[in-house]
């Protein structure tokens, strides 16, 4: 008896690409999808176009993460972080395949950047036992006490991935906002979601606590303001708007004023150009702590 059907090729199983929120795949509250295609403008895949609500829900998981994941040893976000590299190498053909897809990349170039993404997460998981050493210190005060400056999570990140990258761009904005404790409301690139999905498939089976990292596809034109606006958000990433449209980052920015946001606009263009440590402290705050010296 045939598989496919009578006298024809097989069809292949068409995959339903969701949002990712509070560690569930959840489709779009409004039942609407957008198409996404190739490089040359085929069809690629039907993508979850996620409405305001959505946007709340993701930002409630995320707080909602925000205690346990903060609360975590440094040391064990690194073994996740590490974990997430691990279960993304086993699927690097899948991975290089979306890449050159969406992209038009060659393979090498494709399998190149998923490399580059991979790496990514180890870079990141290493600093997450060191980064203190480097943001904090002792500092000589007048009188019998100790002072100290601590680095601490800021919250819930809101991030817009950059639009001109599938992968790479993603995991360079989120990886550095999650392995210092902070939670993420990561909205992927309009164009290039798919991959961003799939990497919602190795959180979700990694040790990454769901809430974590909450994925939204669609339009950034309808998702960022109310993120921008969202009082339970503590920062926004920009780095999906500060080069491709600086008028909106701009309007962004103020909406973000509305509660103190912390509003992070780097001019990233080169994601394969070797991280530094800027991404990772911009999610960062300083506690000082008084501490009376033994007598």
């Amino acid at each position: 008896m045939s598989d496919g059907p009578a006298g024809g090729a097989r069809l292949a199983v068409r995959k339903t690409y969701k949002l990712y929120i509070g560690g569930a795949f959840p489709r779009s509250e409004s039942g609407r999808s957008y198409v996404v295609t190739d490089h040359k403008g085929g069809f690629l895949a039907n993508a979850a176009m996620a409405s305001r609500k959505d946007a709340r829900d993701a930002v409630s998981a995320a707080r909602k993460a925000f205690a346990g994941w903060s609360g975590a040893t440094a040391y064990n976000r690194g073994q996740v972080l590490y974990r997430v590299a691990e279960l993304m190498e086993g699927r690097r053909t899948q991975f290089a395949a979306e890449v050159r897809a969406a992209e038009g990349l060659s393979a090498a170039k494709a399998e190149a950047a998923v490399d580059a993404a991979i790496d990514r997460w180890v870079w990141y998981a290493g600093w997450s036992d060191k980064v203190a050493q480097v943001a904090g210190s002792s500092n000589p005060v007048a009188g019998p006490y100790f002072n100290f400056s601590l680095p601490e999570p800021t919250g819930v990140v809101a991030v817009l991935a950059p639009p001109e990258t599938s992968l790479l761009g993603f995991v360079s904005v989120v990886a550095p906002a999650i392995v210092t404790g902070n939670t993420v409301v990561a909205v992927a690139s309009e164009r290039f979601p798919l991959s961003a999905v799939t990497l919602s498939e190795v959180l979700a089976t990694s040790d990454v606590p769901g809430g974590v990292v909450n994925v939204l596809t669609g339009r950034v034109t309808e998702i960022a303001p109310w993120l921008a606006s969202h009082m339970d958000v503590n920062a926004i990433d920009l780095s999906g708007v500060s080069v491709s449209d600086p008028a909106q980052a701009d309007d962004l920015a103020v909406t973000a004023a509305g509660n103190l946001k912390r509003v992070i606009r780097p001019p990233d263009t080169d994601w394969l150009a070797t991280p530094n440590l800027d991404r990772l402290l911009a999610y960062l705050e300083t506690k000082t702590v008084w501490h009376p010296a033994a007598p």
